[in-house]
């Protein structure tokens, strides 16, 4: 099995995440389909303490969050490698007082996705 491009030590520590089986589960998809997911960078994971993991907030309700996919799009799409676009989201914006992939769960969402835009060109 290929190795997960996972970012390494970009996670702040008070970030919760989901174990890819549990992330899995929540998706409603395989092991193997979600393995495909990252590796295809329509899901960014990280390593914490040598496990594949994704942030919880990239979750909604129903599977990821809304704006969660478009927003990854725009970032690799706009020059961002996946280290930095994680690090991005997770980068708190002061005149927001969220951190991006937060922000996706609130009315913000699409601010959060014109500040990608515009930081990507």
């Amino acid at each position: 099995m290929a190795s997960l491009p996972l970012s390494i030590d970009v996670l702040p520590d008070d970030v919760p995440v989901l174990e890819l089986d549990e992330a899995a589960k929540r998706l409603g998809v395989s092991g193997n389909r979600l393995r495909t997911l990252i590796r295809e960078h329509n899901l960014l994971a990280a390593s914490r303490n040598g496990i594949p993991v994704i942030p919880e907030a990239f979750f909604g309700t129903r599977g990821l969050a809304k704006h969660f996919e478009g927003l990854v799009a725009v970032l690799l799409d706009g020059g961002f490698d996946r280290d930095e676009a994680m690090g991005w989201l997770f980068t708190e914006q002061a005149d927001l007082g969220l951190r991006p992939a937060d922000a996706l769960h609130t009315h913000s969402a699409r601010e959060v996705i014109r500040r990608a835009q515009a930081e990507a060109l």
